[in-house]
């Protein structure tokens, strides 16, 4: 499992370059393909920069790459290098480090994606007034409704109609909206009216996974292709339906609904147990995904081991 936009933090992969001279060459080759010191971003910041949307997707991507890359060189105690993935799956952004993985896209190829995809989405923010919210204690149909109910109100919105869905399903009782500022700010405000324990409002550059980033798919779907798409060596889990990639020919169908669309990872995650799968390695920066494995598994009453790498 990879981790998606959230997981970066100050100082993340720095460990890894200064032991292990692969991953000091995978920052310098990221470093030229991007056009700026990424080693130094992700080891000395500053934080600010770091959480840019535009900086952060290509941070946590390459991060993530190094994480793997000391695993597969047995520099991660008590883990053995040889352990093969029998499935890949990644939080939105980290869905483009798994097809990675699964040798979809080529090094290079995935990390042009990645960072374009995080200039074009910041940008599509910029230009458009949006944000998101997550909402504690409710399951996907109240959330549902909450939405419908915003958007019945008629809010004003200074760029047009309200905007209002539910994107992220994260594990049960976690479920993210994404919108219009005032139709979000509304949600949060009602929430505990239908039951929920709480609304957080995300500190995020925009209404993510959303119809408001439509301008940022339509350049990442030029990009995708000019990229050599290659048949995955093991099933790749799709956010947008759960379902593995069937063949080469779904990945740009597949990552252009993922970022106007919903990240179904509490039901990603509940297929990958209904189909026996009971050993999740979470390799990247953060303990995101191992949390809402653990949260997802519990509600079905299934027993799973988690990694860290």
């Amino acid at each position: 499992m990879f981790p998606g936009q959230g997981a970066q933090n100050l100082g993340m992969g720095k460990e890894f370059a200064n032991d292990i001279a692969e991953v000091k060459a995978l920052y310098q080759q990221s470093s030229d393909i991007l056009g700026y010191d990424l080693a130094d971003l992700c080891f000395n910041g500053p934080q600010e920069k770091l959480n840019l949307t535009e900086y952060a997707q290509p941070a946590i991507f390459v991060t993530s790459i190094a994480h793997l890359t000391a695993l597969r060189l047995g520099k991660v105690a008590d883990i053995s290098a040889s352990i093969q993935p029998e499935a890949c799956a990644g939080l939105s952004l980290g869905e483009y480090t798994a097809l990675h993985v699964a040798g979809v896209l080529s090094f290079e190829d995935a990390l042009r994606l990645v960072q374009l995809r995080g200039q074009s989405m910041q940008q599509a923010a910029e230009s458009s007034r949006g944000t998101m919210v997550s909402i504690l204690g409710l399951d996907e149909q109240t959330v549902t409704k909450l939405c419908q109910d915003v958007l019945a109100m008629n809010i004003q919105e200074e760029n047009g109609p309200a905007i209002l869905s539910a994107v992220n399903f994260n594990c049960p009782g976690q479920v993210v909206v994404s919108g219009t500022i005032n139709a979000c700010q509304k949600a949060a405000e009602i929430a505990a009216s239908y039951g929920a324990m709480k609304a957080v409002p995300l500190q995020v550059a925009g209404a993510f996974h959303t119809d408001m980033m439509a301008p940022a798919a339509a350049r990442l779907a030029t990009a995708i292709d000019n990229c050599k798409i290659n048949e995955p060596t093991c099933p790749v889990i799709s956010n947008v339906d759960t379902m593995a990639y069937n063949g080469s020919g779904e990945v740009k169908d597949k990552l252009m609904k993922q970022l106007v669309g919903a990240v179904r990872w509490q039901q990603s995650i509940e297929k990958l147990l209904e189909e026996g799968f009971d050993q999740f390695v979470e390799i990247g920066p953060g303990r995101v995904l191992s949390g809402l494995v653990k949260k997802t598994s519990r509600d079905k009453k299934m027993k799973v081991e988690i990694i860290n790498v």
